[in-house]
């Protein structure tokens, strides 16, 4: 059996000495993804699709919460449809792949295969909003979505990947304000509480808002390697796109008016951060509430009598109280298991052998530290569950410390390159005089682009870290995923 400190999985590359394979060998080796044929898209496989599918089930019950309904769009938007909105297209159309075909023929026009559906949202409220009496509207659509990335990485980025996207509209600014800052929160809590990842809430800068958008928010997480991963965003679109596409409705002082729009996101790239966040040397490390598996129990010397019995008896007990659990009766060697679900990042391991049964007890063990702790059966149940929220609060707790540790305070670009170079990546803290030439010149000399202005702002010096003029806004600056 492994000690507490030595690596099970030999197949996984040391994070140190390679972090791109490391993560990669993780991909591959826990059974998330496979590569295919088409370049830049992946299989999804059942283990990681599960994943998938506990994220989904937690946002999709609290949107649902928050009043709003899905929604399918359509996947193809015609190319005139994706021009009525100037700065929208020009953002997306380096990414964008094009239908030009049905069948043998050539098409009139050119379908785009959506890479975002705001335009598609667009033309069907135009059709169905005419009075205050129907606003607002709360839509969300779960659907797979096309972007033709350069480089691709599994969940960071792959040319077709799976996701979110919330579209909202409402009589006033005010009311879609609102809604932008309440889905941003949404993402925030569902970061924190499920993924156990500590995430800072912001407005992204003028030059990195979403294209077409008033202003965008951000939730930006630093992974194990210091480069920091956006989680999700949120966007307030004002009325340009109601204006561009003849949204109106008569308000109720009976005049022609323009509403407000939103649109939020989230995408499966949530489970790269998840590996990059909480996974080591042995493997994953999956939060409890979106592993498939939350406890799997491993009988030792299952061939003695009672063994597999009582082991099936736990497992009824775990599965009676809601507890996500496996049992692993198969004929590999207690060591391979053990190994297995190290790497499979199964949270909870629950042993039971003859000595086990004979004290009454079971032997669990937690994923994120190893510690071994021998159970009463009495009180199986209750300890499962606390050992599980035992876990959520270990995974959290060392993400916020590694990010407070790679967390570094700057106050002239001299002081940035040389905190990088001695400490690793990490968030950098340097105040900003609002000026878009000092934001690329900070990247540009220092290899760290602006991630967002936090909320939550307090001053390092009262001097831009660029130009050295009156400072606007404390910035958080990193590389990025």
């Amino acid at each position: 059996m492994a000690k507490k400190n030595e690596k099970m999985v030999d197949a996984i590359t040391s994070m140190d000495e390679d972090f791109a394979k490391w993560y990669t060998d993780i991909c591959k080796k826990a059974e998330l993804i496979e590569y295919t044929s088409v370049k830049g898209c992946m299989v999804i496989r059942p283990y990681g699709y599960a994943i998938w599918e506990n994220i989904q089930k937690i946002l999709d019950d609290s949107f649902k919460q928050l009043g709003h309904e899905n929604v399918c769009m359509p996947m193809f938007i015609p190319e005139s449809l994706l021009n009525k909105e100037k700065d929208h297209v020009e953002g997306f159309a380096p990414e964008v792949a094009w239908v030009t075909h049905g069948g043998s023929e050539k098409l009139e026009e050119r379908l785009c295969v959506r890479p975002t559906s705001e335009t598609l949202f667009c033309e069907h409220y135009a059709n169905i909003v005419h009075s205050y009496r129907d606003l607002p509207k709360l839509y969300n659509q779960w659907v797979s979505v096309v972007r033709w990335e350069k480089t691709t990485r599994p969940f960071l980025r792959s040319r077709e990947f799976l996701w979110q996207e919330g579209h909202t509209i409402h009589a006033t600014a005010e009311e879609a304000i609102e809604e932008t800052e309440r889905m941003l929160n949404c993402y925030a809590d569902f970061c924190e509480r499920s993924l156990a990842i500590p995430v800072v809430k912001g407005k992204k800068t003028e030059s990195d808002k979403f294209a077409g958008a008033v202003s965008t928010y951000a939730i930006e997480a630093l992974m194990h390697d210091g480069k920091a991963l956006q989680a999700g965003t949120s966007h307030y679109f004002g009325d340009g796109f109601a204006k561009a596409f003849g949204i109106q409705y008569t308000n109720k002082e009976n005049k022609l008016a323009y509403p407000h729009q939103t649109s939020w996101g989230v995408t499966t790239r949530l489970i790269g951060a998840i590996i990059m966040t909480h996974g080591d040397d042995n493997g994953l490390a999956l939060p409890p509430a979106v592993a498939p598996i939350q406890a799997v129990i491993i009988p030792v010397a299952q061939f003695k009598e009672g063994v597999l019995d009582k082991a099936k008896e736990l497992l009824d007990r775990l599965l009676s109280v809601g507890i996500r659990a496996k049992l692993d009766d198969s004929d590999n060697s207690p060591g391979w298991k053990f190994a297995e679900y190290e790497m499979k990042g199964v949270p909870l391991r629950i042993e039971i052998g003859p000595k086990d049964i004979e004290n009454d007890q079971c032997v669990m063990v937690t994923r994120h530290n190893r510690e071994k702790s021998f159970i009463p059966l009495d009180d199986l149940e209750t300890a499962a569950a606390a050992k599980l929220l035992e876990v959520r609060d270990g995974l959290y707790e060392k993400a916020l410390e590694n990010r407070q540790r790679r967390t570094y305070q700057c106050k002239t670009m001299e002081e940035i390159t040389a905190v990088l170079e001695s400490k690793g990546d990490g968030f950098v803290e340097a105040m900003w005089c609002g000026d878009e030439a000092c934001e690329d010149k900070v990247k540009e000399m220092t290899g760290v682009g602006s991630r967002c202005i936090p909320f939550e702002q307090h001053e390092i010096s009262d001097k831009c870290v660029c130009c050295g003029k009156p400072a606007k806004h404390m910035v958080l600056w990193g590389k990025a995923y």
